[in-house]
């Protein structure tokens, strides 16, 4: 028995005892136990074997759903094609036959090709543009799915990120689906992902585990349970026995949004450098991107600068790349990422992302203000005669204390205060007592400082008083609904204050004022931000720190943004400034900056350091796209780059020629040269992972549209049970329908997802209309419940899922139908076959719909199914059930023969794709050969030929560690595209002549 780990199997061939192997593949019929079940999966089983995942279709199991692991099971038939029965259909103009057909047409996946078409996720409920299409493309054009969307902020990461999801799910690649997000985003990411791609995620939230743990058995592994689910990072990595499940399972397709959170900020050069120096966040997601199949990165901000940041999730996703994260090329992440700014896709968005209007508002410092600025002089010059001069600790928290007052009041007093506390208990006794002679000159002048920041009043706060002046005069703020205010601000102090005076000075009622920080709860900031973007909601205005500027929605009923606070790093910039100002704003984002003007020659400089940073962020915007590149690191340490040009008495004109040094050296410049190399125009297009036109595809139907399908489906159910959960009424327009009942198999399918998607009292609704369904997500916003009632009626939901099974087990164990066409000749007979090789890891590669077709009893050849559909008109019109009896006998004997011809016809499918993709993969296998000798040189430089100690330890321990990928990721590719011996061949229908031909009915 293998007990191979789940990514390292090579086999879907299992051991029955009705044959010494056989194939199991989607859609195959099987007896198991006794009875017919029709697989639907098929997946590599953790101790062995395959797992079976299927639905019943006999009568004592039919729709009842199940898993049977290959290894636990004495006996697991395949119904072979030679065996098929044939039926007759009775039913009018052959409506079981077209459903069953359709159905299983439903079923068939995407061919592999080597070149990606999307056949599915441009039809969700949006309007997506051509960008919004390129990193599906891009990632489906590479043997393994993983890749960066690195796009701006605003540009709609999160739907192209579904986009491709909905294309896996589709190839049979999306079973199981973790996404990983910040607290804040797991409702957004969330109903996203349901709204507009039907895609099912179990919210994992503190409330979400919590109810799971009710839910199911101590110590069972939830993710067991729930294949499809999102949580956030940090509380995998404070959760030690949910961080324990998520190790210990298996996804097809992992996502990480504000990937950027999860880069190696060590500064070690190797992806294969011991643990020890990385972040939680780091170990976690280096973990996690050892166990999917699919690695999806999310980040608007995906370096700090630094090659060796943006190497180590470059390494993430494929971690054969980069030998060197110092050092790289073109060649090595070729494929792995997708960056595009707002400059790039303007001729593409249009209305969607309206230009921003950029305000900057100066006020006078008051002479409270001025002599707080004073004192804090005082305090610097008390610090350097003690002595203490240069980037002392003391020297910095000075700057810290004059971010603080630049910030507010009433976060500079919090910051005083935590310091004079650090003194003696005598000392912290008198900090509203300035006269004690036994401070020293530092406690004076902090005291001091402290007196004069205390006068500083609302009244005589200046840009305080801007503020109030902006919302009442400037805008004429007349607090609508769909005019809320979003009011950034570093430190919290500041918020609260701000929240508190605000909600006084504009007669607000408690219910209008909002505010967020980092200290709320998961379930708190998803409150907040669903309140917020919610119009039935009295909020008005919101006032927030930075922990609301990562990938949270504020512009569905805001466009005014305030700075109440100047930011020190240009990467907030960015990241504020693109909660309003982002794709879907339908007004012109207003985004107004306040500052003070101070006569204090130092302050007035230093306030100009942050004038400079307006500029630039603005500046760059236009011109580069991401200004956070031209200061490099993070946020933090950008701050300190500011911090530093203050602290060293730096010129704002200097310092602005370091920014634009600094941008020829950024780190989007780095990867710009990209394009440029060997002046290539196709290459320059995938660089930019830009696709001129994104090729679509759809598969063959045999209906008019879904929803012709649909109602065919749940009339001729209620044909056959009698029961009235089958009813159904449609829209005027005939594009939507509610189903008022639902029936017992498909209520419990319902109940086993998020109990937000799960229908309401008033039934299930459905459309077709992508308008509606996006009307539908802004009115949610209108109502207490923010999720849509009304349900997109695509391939991917869950009711179309059901309908596919129901309809599929019309014929009985190992049945096919006989149709009898006019439009055929009274001596041309077609069978028409699926037959499909998997690849090792069971994924359908060849799946081909054909027909044998014989005139006179002899054998013509083989016929696609298009070209049968364009002779028969089978998908066209209908066709008069005679019912008249059909020669069974006669075709159970020929049957045999035309199943040889399938074989045949298969086997040479499996050779064309062999020699097709021979030469790539042998291409993928030097390419990894070549790559791993760069890793072990690379070794050798860095601990030299004859390392000793603890030197060779880690030099061997890196050098198996770099071998186990190696050899993995070699066993993967060959698993991938390498066909299985043996194709699954199903008998689907026989078509007939008729003896008079006539017309169609």
């Amino acid at each position: 028995m293998s007990t191979q780990p789940i990514e390292n199997r090579t086999d879907i061939v299992a051991n029955s005892a009705y044959a010494p192997a056989q194939t199991f593949a989607p859609g195959a019929r099987v007896e198991i136990r006794n009875e017919e079940w029709m697989i639907r999966r098929v997946d590599p089983a953790g101790q062995g074997g395959l797992a079976l995942q299927v639905i019943g279709v006999s009568e004592l199991v039919r729709h009842k759903q199940a898993t049977f692991l290959t290894r636990l099971e004495k006996a697991v038939r395949v119904l072979h094609p030679e065996e098929t029965k044939w039926v007759q259909d009775l039913s009018p103009q052959y409506r079981q036959s077209r459903l069953y057909l359709e159905s299983m047409l439903r079923r068939k996946t995407p061919p592999y090709t080597g070149e990606a078409k999307l056949y599915i996720g441009h039809e969700a409920a949006m309007n997506p543009l051509p960008y919004q299409l390129d990193p599906a493309i891009k990632a489906l054009n590479q043997p393994r799915q993983r890749i960066l969307i690195a796009d701006a902020v605003g540009l709609g990461k999160t739907l192209e990120c579904g986009i491709l999801l909905s294309e896996l799910i589709k190839r049979g690649r999306g079973q199981r689906i973790l996404v990983l997000a910040i607290k804040s985003l797991l409702t957004q990411f969330q109903k996203e992902m349901w709204s507009r791609f039907s895609i099912p995620l179990m919210r994992l939230d503190s409330a979400g585990i919590q109810r799971i743990r009710q839910e199911i058995p101590t110590h069972h592994n939830p993710f067991d349970y729930h294949d499809k689910a999102i949580i956030s990072i940090d509380t995998l990595k404070q959760d030690s026995e949910y961080r324990r499940y998520i190790e210990e399972a298996y996804w097809d397709i992992i996502v990480i949004d504000e990937a950027h959170n999860v880069a190696d900020r060590s500064g070690s050069k190797s992806f294969f450098a011991s643990s020890q120096t990385l972040s939680k966040r780091n170990r976690l997601a280096r973990l996690l991107s050892e166990r999917s199949d699919t690695l999806i990165m999310l980040s608007a901000t995906p370096h700090d600068g630094r090659a060796r940041s943006f190497a180590s999730l470059m390494n993430m996703l494929d971690p054969t790349a980069i030998a060197d994260g110092e050092h790289y090329e073109k060649a090595d992440i070729k494929g792995l990422f997708v960056r595009r700014f707002k400059k790039d896709i303007l001729d593409q968005v249009g209305a969607d992302f309206p230009p921003r209007r950029i305000v900057k508002k100066t006020v006078a410092a008051t002479p409270a203000e001025e002599a707080a600025y004073i004192a804090l002089m005082q305090l610097r010059q008390a610090q350097q005669h003690a002595g203490r001069s240069g980037r002392s600790g003391q020297q910095l928290f000075a700057i810290t204390l004059e971010k603080a007052l630049f910030s507010s009041p009433a976060a500079c007093l919090k910051t005083l205060a935590k310091r004079l506390n650090r003194f003696s208990d005598a000392v912290s006794d008198t900090i509203n007592d300035t006269a004690t002679e036994t401070q020293n000159p530092e406690q004076q002048a902090l005291n001091s400082l402290l007196q004069r920041v205390q006068a500083i009043t609302p009244e005589h706060f200046s840009r305080y008083q801007s503020l109030l002046h902006l919302i009442q005069q400037d805008m004429q703020w007349k607090q609508k609904k769909d005019d809320r205010l979003v009011i950034f601000t570093e430190r919290i102090e500041t918020m609260k204050w701000l929240t508190q005076q605000l909600a006084t000075d504009l007669q607000l009622k408690p219910e209008q004022m909002l505010s967020l920080d980092g200290s709320y709860s998961d379930l708190e900031q998803q409150r907040v931000v669903e309140a917020f973007g919610n119009e039935k909601e009295k909020v008005r205005v919101l006032v927030t720190t930075d922990v609301a500027s990562e990938g949270i929605n504020l512009h569905y009923l805001s466009h005014r943004m305030i700075h109440f606070d100047i930011p020190w790093s240009l990467m907030t910039f960015q990241q504020r400034n693109g909660r309003i100002d982002r794709y879907g704003q339908s007004q012109q984002p207003e985004i107004y900056y306040l500052m003070t003007a101070s006569e204090h020659e130092r302050i007035r400089g230093d306030q100009r350091i942050l004038e400079i940073l307006i500029e630039k962020d603005e500046q760059a915007t236009q011109n580069i796209g991401d200004p956070s590149a031209l200061m490099g690191a993070d946020a933090e340490s950008q701050s300190l780059v500011t911090a530093e040009a203050m602290l060293n008495e730096e010129s704002a004109e200097d310092f602005g020629a370091r920014i634009d040094e600094a941008q020829l050296e950024s780190f989007d410049a780095f990867l710009a040269q990209f394009d440029d190399e060997d002046n290539d125009e196709d290459e320059d297009d995938e660089s930019k992972g830009q696709t001129p036109d994104a090729p679509t595809e759809t598969t063959p139907s045999l209906y008019a549209d879904m929803m012709d399908y649909v109602q065919a489906g749940l009339n001729e159910l209620r044909q056959q049970t009698g029961k009235r959960h089958f009813d159904y009424r449609l829209d005027k327009d005939g594009t939507g329908l509610l189903l008022p009942d639902l029936p017992q198999d498909l209520a419990s399918r319902f109940r086993a997802l998020p109990r937000e998607v799960r229908p309401g009292d008033q039934g299930l609704r459905l459309t077709r209309q992508r308008a509606l369904i996006q009307n539908e997500i802004a009115d949610c916003r209108k109502q207490e419940s923010n999720w849509p009632q009304l349900h997109y009626l695509w391939e991917m939901h869950p009711f179309v899922e059901w309908l596919n099974d129901r309809v599929t087990v019309s014929f009985g164990r190992h049945e096919a139908p006989v149709l009898t066409l006019n439009t055929l000749g009274s001596k041309d007979r077609y069978y028409l076959f699926s037959g499909l090789f998997p690849n090792r890891k069971g994924h359908p590669l060849v799946w081909e719909w054909v027909l044998a077709h014989y005139y006179d009893n002899r054998f013509q050849s083989m016929v696609g199914l298009e070209d049968f559909l364009t002779l028969s008109r089978f998908d066209q019109q209908s066709f008069a059930n005679a019912q008249q009896p059909v020669p069974t006998d006669d075709l159970n004997s020929q049957l045999p023969e035309a199943v040889q011809h399938m074989r045949t016809f298969m086997q040479q499918q499996n050779r064309h794709f062999t020699q097709r993709y021979q030469k790539s993969l042998q291409q993928h296998l030097a390419d990894l050969k070549r790559l791993e000798g760069k890793q072990q040189q690379q070794l050798v430089l860095r601990f030299g030929e004859n390392p000793t100690g603890s030197e060779q330890q880690e030099h061997d321990r890196q050098a198996r560690r770099i071998h186990t990928v190696f050899d993995g990721y070699t066993r993967w590719i060959e698993d991938t595209l390498t066909l299985s011996d043996t194709p699954y061949i199903q008998v689907l229908a026989c078509f007939l002549g008729e003896d008079t031909p006539g017309k169609g009915a």
